[in-house]
């Protein structure tokens, strides 16, 4: 028996509408934690280039061509993922997210699970991603979940791009 309450996959805001702050805290963390990897540290999401302070700001709005997923305990949101359509067959997932607190509960490989049932479900071929390749852990969990190494679609040093069939 474990002391953390379930975690439910949704679409946000369509089927988390309930969830407390979407998914603004999570996207904070998570290019918070990428800047000061990157060795770039901001102290605070105002110190964050527009763009992704346009993604903490305003999800909706940045995010309104995309399907956000959420992973929910209770009305608390715990993990996010967003899929976006690549305009080639193929979707990309970014922004994939686990508060630290829940990590180890298999959330995150949830979260890409339903990022390529939407896949296969919008028809789309394949599915690819980017990482950055300190990014050891979340490599390793793509590559469980079928994803390969391939050629770079993206001009950014130490990115590593995967792509998976759906």
């Amino acid at each position: 028996m474990t002391d953390q309450p379930e975690v439910a996959i949704a679409r946000w805001p369509g089927q988390a509408p309930s969830a407390q702050d979407g998914p603004a805290d999570l996207l904070a963390a998570y290019h918070l934690q990428t800047q000061a990897e990157k060795g770039e540290a901001v102290t605070g999401v105002d110190g964050l280039p527009d763009r992704y302070r346009a993604e903490i700001t305003d999800p909706q709005t940045v995010f309104v061509d995309d399907v956000v997923l959420l992973a929910l305990s209770g009305r608390t949101a715990v993990g996010c993922l967003v899929v976006t359509d690549s305009g080639d067959g193929r979707s990309e997932v970014k922004r994939l997210w686990t508060d630290p607190a829940f990590r180890g509960q298999g959330i995150a490989s949830r979260l890409v699970g339903a990022a390529l049932v939407h896949a296969a479900e919008s028809g789309v071929s394949a599915v690819r991603l980017s990482v950055w390749k300190w990014r050891t852990g979340a490599i390793s969990l793509y590559e469980r979940l079928g994803f390969t190494v391939t050629e770079s679609w993206d001009e950014r040093d130490q990115l590593v791009c995967m792509e998976r069939a759906v």
